[in-house]
């Protein structure tokens, strides 16, 4: 809080006392003037009546901080009704009305009776309000007036947003802005120089500056190296009233972090690096590590290494691990130590990301030499070529032909003995033989290249004195191509023309397939055969390009007479030898309509080649003897069974039941039941012996001559049918017993047919029942089948059974 004596307090009241004054003599005469006003307005009416005038008072001030021990004067209400007899009170409410204010009733004096502070307010709002003091009673309207804190420099400057931590690169130059720093003066800044803020550094001023009017901290040296310091603390203060005398202040503290810029080269901490690595290790097996290091960070340590030297580059890869950075030395290829026992690489260490700002501090790579030593094993025996070998043998080559010969070499020892083999996985069928000692390969079985071009072999090499020392090597075989296969038609060519045909027309277009490959290409000669080369109706036209064409050579052809033409075709291939073979093309006749579309063809085959031989004609009879004699066989053990049939037919008129539906349309809806098991129907034994009926056979005769006999004593009389009656009963109790019969008993029935049919139901036990006026006698002369049905539809009853 700043310093306040009385004597300071007393002229500041002094100060606002003469103010305030002065304000109330400019509201006095205000108010005259509105007077005055009023009564040039009113003469007339109210010449001798005074005007009510209005408060009297101004915007009131109180100075913050106040320590006296009276309570601090801030102002007088008045209101001009008041005649100072004390018949007026006042009275005052609102913020701190009461409490911080108070207000003396007869006066209108009002006073702070509490400390006040700005900074946690500024200022009161109250209303003022006079009352006649007896009735209690508003004399002037309630009136609304503002109690302003008046502000001393009592608060320092704050860093409220600190503690601060800032930034630059390092080799920044001289007054690079790193960061902007703010302090914040709660005092009035309308009111003085109290909240008038200027910055300055109190620690490390040497490397850094601040502007003491915005706070912006500035580098104040060049050379500043992250290598040597990354980071600095300083000390800001912010000083008010403008940093004069009696100002208040405050400080923070401000951590600078120094950046990395690239500014330092990679650099092998040795100059050379010595390795050992065995001749027999495989390619990508690492040698070894070197690093280079770099007094950056981040990015800017990030190097990529390089091998300088033609040789080491050739045997050597070098790459980078990406999380520490060190160079990995690998085999490239093969070493071997015969050859050469110690490489020296030059390593190079180049920085990736090169800043253009500092390429004038030097060069950012180093180099440093790698020396790698070759230790000797014992190595396997080496192929030449170590590639693989392609051979070439003729498929026509005879057993134990060469084929090629394949080496091998110890490394470690010159002239030291080698045996070599076949890996038969490779050569399953062994076609190929080696020579264990020299590695001669030779043919173990007879080629066909149309089986197999080529023959893929490995071949195992060992040392003769160390079995474990083997290596392999891959052997192709080529399959050279000999003309041993004759060339054939692509398919079976089929053609068709129309009966209308025209001289020259081209009927078909055919090629030529062969299994061979002769390096010269294949080249093919179509002709026809001797025996069909003069027919007149057909010519080949040799393309020359491995087809032929089939061309008519007359006009119009007969289908009736000939509907298919096999046309013989002899294919000469270009050897050498050259082979050849013959082929058919199948030529249909066909018909067709006006505009040349094939309608329908028929499939008689006429050959258009020589006379056939006595040996095939021959051959040709006795195929035709042979079929006519299966023929006459079939006929007659058809004939034979149809004779049995027929005598069966004879004793058995009842093969199957047959139902007519009279639902149906007629024979259409006929069902046939097997009746197999009805088939003996005459050979009953019960009927046979002295106690049975009639045999059923002469029961027609008996019907009739019964029914001769009978006729006068039972004319217009019903028919006595027991004996059927009984013999049905008799089978259906037969039929009950026998456990072992299927169910195959039925009678055999005939629906009615329509009213129309004459003989109205053709049911023979219907018919029996009723009487009938058609005469079915004529039945008898439709056969065996009919005659036993003609008896039962004679005039006469039948006998009783037994009798």
């Amino acid at each position: 809080m700043a310093p306040s004596g009385t004597a300071g307090t007393s002229l500041l009241l002094l100060a606002l006392g003469i103010l305030r004054c002065c304000h109330c003599e400019g509201s006095v005469a205000a108010r005259t003037s509105d007077a005055g006003k009023g009564n040039a307005k009113d003469e007339g009416l109210m010449s001798h009546e005074r005007v009510k005038r209005g408060w009297v008072w101004n915007q009131f001030f109180v100075v913050e901080e106040y320590t006296g021990t009276e309570p601090l004067y801030v102002g007088k209400i008045h209101s001009d009704s008041d005649e100072g007899d004390g018949s007026i009170k006042y009275t005052i409410s609102g913020e701190g009305a009461g409490t911080i204010f108070i207000i003396d009733e007869i006066t209108g004096d009002i006073h702070a009776t509490e400390r006040l502070d700005r900074e946690e307010k500024t200022y009161y709002t109250l209303r003022a309000q006079a009352r006649d003091r007896l009735t209690d009673r508003p004399l002037e309207p309630e009136s609304e007036f503002v109690i302003k804190v008046q502000d001393i420099n009592d608060s320092e400057p704050k860093f409220l947003e600190g503690p601060y931590i800032g930034s630059v690169a390092e080799l920044s130059p001289i007054g690079t802005s790193v960061m902007k720093v703010t302090a914040s003066d709660a005092d009035d800044p309308t009111y003085g120089s109290s909240a008038r803020v200027v910055y300055s550094v109190l620690e490390g001023e040497k490397f850094f500056t601040v502007d003491n009017q915005t706070g912006v901290i500035l580098t104040a040296v060049a050379d500043l190296d992250r290598e040597t310091q990354d980071r600095y603390e300083l000390v800001v203060k912010a000083t008010d009233m403008a940093g004069q005398m009696g100002g208040l202040s405050g400080s923070t503290t401000v951590t600078i972090v120094i950046t990395d810029v690239n500014d330092s080269p990679p650099r092998f901490p040795q100059k050379m690096y010595q390795f050992s690595v065995s001749e027999g290790a495989a390619v990508g097996t690492p040698v070894g590590r070197v690093m280079a290091t770099d007094a950056d960070m981040g990015e800017n340590t990030d190097m990529s290494y390089l091998i300088k030297d033609e040789e080491g580059g050739e045997l050597f890869r070098v790459s980078t691990d990406g999380d520490t950075q060190e160079a990995i030395i690998t085999i490239r290829k093969p070493l071997d130590y015969e050859n050469k026992r110690t490489h020296n690489v030059v390593v190079e260490a180049v920085n990736k990301h090169v800043d253009p700002r500092f390429v004038d501090l030097g060069s950012f790579r180093d180099q440093t030499i790698v020396r790698v030593t070759v230790t000797d094993t014992d190595e396997p025996p080496v192929f030449r070529p170590p590639e693989g070998a392609i051979m070439e043998v003729q498929e026509d080559a005879r057993l134990g032909a060469l084929v090629g010969i394949v080496t091998a070499m110890d490394p470690d020892m010159e002239n030291a003995p080698v045996r070599y083999s076949i890996d038969r996985g490779t050569d399953q069928e062994k076609i190929f033989n080696i020579d264990a000692v020299t590695g001669a390969i030779t043919l173990g079985k007879i080629l066909d290249r149309e089986t197999a071009g080529w023959h893929n072999i490995t071949v195992t090499a060992v040392e003769a004195d160390n079995p474990s020392m083997a290596s392999l090597n891959a052997v192709s075989i080529r399959i050279l191509d000999v003309n041993d296969n004759p060339p054939e038609l692509a398919t079976p060519y089929e053609a068709s023309i129309c009966e209308d045909a025209k001289p020259g027309q081209l009927i078909h277009t055919i090629s030529v397939v062969d299994r061979d490959e002769p390096q010269s290409g294949h080249r093919f000669y179509f002709t026809l055969v001797p025996e069909a080369a003069n027919n007149r109706h057909f010519t080949l036209w040799d393309v020359k390009d491995n087809t032929a064409g089939i061309r008519t050579q007359r006009a119009g052809f007969n289908r009736q007479e000939k509907n298919v033409y096999l046309l013989p075709i002899l294919v000469v291939d270009s050897g050498p030898p050259a082979l050849s073979s013959t082929g058919t093309l199948t030529i249909h006749v066909c018909g067709c309509d006006t505009e040349g579309a094939i309608q329908s063809c028929n499939a008689t085959a006429y050959a258009i080649t020589a006379t056939l031989s006595p040996g095939a004609l021959i051959a040709l009879l006795v195929c035709v003897l042979i079929l006519i004699v299966l023929v006459l066989l079939i006929l007659t053990l058809k004939r034979h069974r149809k004779g049995q049939r027929m005598a069966e037919d004879e004793e058995d008129m009842r093969d199957n039941v047959i139902k007519y539906n009279d639902e149906g349309g007629g024979e259409q809806d006929t069902q046939a039941y097997d009746m197999s098991a009805l088939r003996s129907l005459y050979d009953f034994p019960e009927v046979k012996g002295s106690e049975a009926g009639p045999d059923l056979r002469s029961l027609p005769q008996w019907i009739q001559s019964h029914a001769a006999g009978d006729a006068a004593a039972d004319a217009g009389g019903a028919a006595d049918f027991s004996v059927f009656k009984g013999y049905i009963r008799k089978k259906v109790e037969q039929a009950d017993a026998d456990l072992s019969v299927p169910p195959y008993d039925s009678f055999q029935t005939y629906a009615f047919e329509g009213s129309a049919s004459p003989a109205l139901s053709l049911s023979s036990i219907h018919t029996l029942s009723t009487a009938s006026e058609q005469d079915f006698s004529y039945l008898s002369d439709w056969g065996p089948r009919f005659r036993q049905l003609a008896g039962f539809y004679s005039l006469g009853p039948p006998e009783e059974e037994g009798s």
